[in-house]
């Protein structure tokens, strides 16, 4: 191991913050300066330093083996600099692709999307109020103006998705993936619809329960713990939004995702998608160990797609686009916000998970530690590009016939965008 050092001590000296290492002899190699700390216990662990591996020192800081001293921000900027290249890796050869779909089909049944989806989102209510804005709107900020504070700029978010969707008065609403119920209740208070809501995670259905009937909303504003898959088509919705909820679809079930927001939106409606994406054409998962990271502390079957890929699958369904949207930088803002109130409130997130029992409890250090590599790291991917983030508005043709003609391809989309802005 005693050959790794020269190696590391070359590496550091690249990097753009100053950081130290404490090896698992005791001695401490170090950069003048230094903003960050990195304590070692095993050598394996440095061994992956050295291999560049940053995914696997995550693992190791989660699991006990390095300990980490410093600022989240300047340990981040760091890392950029020990990542061997671009980790956004390509891959187009065909036996990749055939095992990435076999994988995707495996991982996504009804059973499987709800033990994953409870896997994330049912940690700790109180320990996302912690870091998120008050209305818990798990999803990308839109920062109108950039004096906004998260909670303004989520509630632009929220207002950006029903004015894209021509929310009106009376309309029957479909969200997808409700979440804590940020999105359903704005479009009810705001625009005057009736809203219908949909999730996987006990919690947030309970939460958002509580939240209609302390509103006094019961008689327009529903929460349905259920699948995507097990809606009925009988009654069609005049709008549909999905917010970071196709992240979690899968690639193989694309197809049956799209068909059945078809079957489910009136001909001439419009559904707004709104999910992160991968910044690759050809896309696996972040190299350097970080997709693997992501897939085993934070979201189990999550799956990005290249915008190109989503858009592909939505006209194959016979939706048509209308208007894309990148928000790449809101979402690296917006996670930087997440993880600057978390680092704010260390002792308190390690507190309420511990007081959640099960899981959580017995888990709270790993689970804290993992939540904050994930948060800045993904702000890091995002300010490089690595990842972005799409709103895709799209419509269902209606097929009309006027004065004995088919008109073809119409919907309720205006000619001009700027109405979303007025």
């Amino acid at each position: 191991m005693q050959s790794l050092i020269p190696k590391i001590e070359s590496q550091l000296a690249s990097l753009p913050v100053p950081i130290a290492l404490e090896l698992p002899d005791g001695r401490r190699v170090a950069k003048p300066g230094s903003r960050v700390t990195l304590a070692f216990s095993e050598w394996s662990a440095l061994a992956k330093l050295a291999a560049r591996q940053v995914g696997a020192i995550g693992e190791a800081y989660v699991e006990g083996k390095v300990q980490i001293e410093g600022a989240m921000r300047d340990l981040i900027d760091a890392t950029v600099g020990m990542l061997p290249g671009n980790p956004a890796e390509t891959d187009t050869a065909w036996w990749t692709r055939l095992m990435r779909l076999a994988k995707s089909r495996g991982s996504h049944s009804m059973n499987k999307d709800a033990e994953q989806i409870q896997f994330h989102y049912d940690v700790s209510d109180d320990f996302y109020a912690l870091w998120l804005d008050p209305r818990r709107v798990y999803s990308c900020a839109y920062f109108r103006t950039p004096e906004l504070s998260l909670a303004e700029a989520q509630e632009a978010k929220l207002d950006h998705i029903c004015r894209k969707l021509l929310l009106q008065p009376g309309e029957r609403f479909l969200d997808i993936g409700s979440g804590w119920g940020g999105l359903l209740l704005w479009a009810a208070e705001h625009y005057g619809v009736d809203a219908t809501g949909i999730t996987l995670s006990k919690n947030q259905h309970a939460h958002v329960q509580q939240l209609i009937e302390e509103k006094g909303l019961q008689g327009r504003v529903r929460v349905e713990l259920r699948d995507y898959r097990e809606l009925s088509a009988d009654a069609p919705f005049d709008k549909i939004s999905s917010v970071g909820m196709f992240e979690h679809v899968g690639a193989a079930n694309m197809p049956t995702y799209f068909r059945k927001i078809h079957s489910l939106l009136k001909p001439g409606g419009l559904v707004l998608n709104h999910g992160i994406t991968s910044g690759q054409i050809d896309y696996r998962q972040l190299g350097a160990g970080m997709g693997d990271f992501i897939e085993k502390y934070i979201f189990p079957g999550g799956e990005l797609l290249h915008v190109t890929h989503v858009l592909r699958e939505t006209a194959a369904a016979g939706l048509e686009m209308v208007d894309t949207e990148s928000l790449r930088p809101h979402y690296a803002r917006t996670l930087w916000a997440w993880s600057d109130a978390l680092e704010a409130q260390l002792g308190a997130a390690r507190e309420v998970l511990e007081r959640a029992g099960g899981r959580q409890g017995a888990n709270a250090e790993r689970i804290l530690r993992a939540y904050r590599l994930y948060l800045a790291g993904s702000a890091m991917s995002f300010e490089q590009g690595w990842i972005s983030l799409h709103q895709m508005l799209s419509t269902r043709p209606d097929g009309r016939v006027e004065h004995g003609v088919l008109r073809g391809s119409q919907s309720v989309y205006p000619f001009a965008r700027d109405y979303i802005y007025k």
